[in-house]
């Protein structure tokens, strides 16, 4: 449905609401139906995340009124299908009336569909600073906004619980298939086979350490220390620079960049006025590979927060390649198996209450967290080529660890990765002025949007 054309006083681009529609599955076999949640459902829910795809490319017909117009109707033809694939994503999340908790109604009452004009170029915008991504997004499930230079953007909104980042990108990757080839890897959205907690809940002192239970607000720092003890950055990797890092530490490009974050961590760590003895690197893991029924394909929440926590000189002093084994012990050495049904007992226990992890309320030692998604490029061209980035954007609020976002850049580019940061000022100076020049700001050019 057309809604009127309004500007956005949310954002700093002008950006114009020119359509709003609401997209429905188009097969009427699928059988409506409420859907209780998991118990890792619960533990990954934090609201709204966004996954914002960029493309180069000039359009075809560049200059004519229809060349958007073919983007969105290659959107408003595909959803439905799609959507038949991904039921639950034209549902609704409401509470279960005997227990208050949430429920996925999948009525098919359908999904949003924004199209947006922005009086501006993608090349004009600062690409260093995480915000120009979230300058992008609207509060609605999914945006196509076309900018001024005759680009256009993707924002995919997605309510963490019905799925993890993980989870977001394999339905881009089968968007772009089913848009191509009319066929799609056929997800898994049963909720009932995992996660289940045990009748007798029950788990060690590592998950009881690992989450913690908050009043409201009360555990968390106020507004004003939140904004200014961080900053947001974007940052990229060039693959000759990971390549170089893996050699040097004999292992992955993910664990090499690890180590090298941890070791830049510990450094002003221990340069601080009050240093502390000790620092944490931690991972959301996707367990959907890592579980002995593996799951690939499933659509929801299957991730798990671990860390590796050590002392600050022991991290200084060793060489890359001892630093990346810590790494590859503290992601590796878990029976993940054993790990989220506990996690999931914890929760079933802990259910009605607000938890989190407690090193992301900055607890303890510092932490710089880390969730990866670069072992696989996603696919991300629907008829209209590959994008420039495709990542994730996370609304950090009053948290106060540091977090990192690591993908690569799309199916058939060159190797190198993008890193999405939300960290402490001193840490940024640290890596931009490192002489090995790792993490680079992201720039427009960079991104060919110039």
């Amino acid at each position: 449905m057309a809604a009127a054309a309004a500007e956005s006083s949310v954002h700093q681009l002008p950006i114009r609401i020119v359509t709003r529609r609401l997209v429905k599955a188009s097969d009427p076999s699928i059988s409506p139906h409420a859907a209780a949640v998991s118990n890792i459902d619960l533990y990954n829910s934090t609201g709204q995340f966004s996954f914002v795809c960029l493309y180069p490319g000039e359009l075809p017909n560049k200059g004519a009124t229809s060349s958007f117009d073919d983007v969105v109707a290659a959107f408003a033809a595909g959803l439905p299908s799609l959507l038949n694939h991904f039921y639950p994503l034209c549902g609704r999340i409401a509470a279960d009336p005997s227990s208050g908790l949430p429920e996925l109604h999948c009525y098919n009452q359908g999904a949003d569909l924004v199209v947006g004009e922005v009086d501006a170029t993608l090349g004009s915008l600062d690409f260093g600073e995480a915000e120009s991504l979230k300058k992008l997004t609207l509060p609605f499930p999914d945006d196509l906004l076309s900018f001024a230079c005759g680009r256009f953007a993707v924002v995919w909104g997605i309510n963490h619980l019905h799925a993890d980042v993980f989870a977001a990108a394999q339905l881009i990757s089968n968007w772009s298939e089913l848009s191509r080839s009319g066929t799609i890897a056929m997800p898994s959205h049963d909720r009932s086979a995992f996660f289940r907690p045990r009748d007798r809940p029950s788990y060690g002192a590592r998950v009881g350490e690992l989450l913690t239970t908050f009043d409201g607000e009360h555990r968390l720092v106020n507004v004003l220390t939140a904004h200014d003890s961080f900053v947001e950055r974007l940052y990229y990797v060039e693959a000759v620079d990971l390549d170089a890092l893996r050699e040097a530490a004999g292992a992955s490009r993910a664990e090499a960049l690890s180590a090298y974050l941890w070791k830049a961590l510990a450094g002003i760590v221990a340069a601080s006025r009050v240093p502390d003895e000790r620092c944490r690197m931690g991972w959301w893991v996707d367990a959907r590979h890592r579980l002995a029924a593996a799951m690939p394909s499933y659509f929801g929440n299957a991730t798990a927060y671990t860390a590796g926590d050590a002392a600050v000189e022991e991290v200084r002093r060793k060489p890359l390649a001892d630093v990346a084994a810590m790494v590859r012990e503290a992601v590796t050495a878990v029976d993940y198996d054993e790990y989220v049904q506990e996690i999931s007992d914890w929760v079933e226990e802990h259910k009605e209450e607000m938890f989190v992890e407690s090193a992301i309320l900055g607890l303890g030692a510092p932490t710089l967290s880390q969730t990866e998604f670069a072992s696989s490029p996603i696919d991300t061209d629907f008829g209209f080529g590959q994008a420039a980035i495709a990542m994730p954007v996370f609304h950090y609020s009053r948290m106060s660890s540091g977090l990192m976002a690591i993908g690569a850049r799309p199916a058939g580019g060159d190797g190198s990765w993008f890193v999405s940061a939300c960290v402490w000022p001193r840490l940024a100076a640290a890596l931009e002025s490192d002489e090995q020049h790792i993490l680079k700001p992201l720039t427009a050019d960079y991104l060919g949007l110039v």
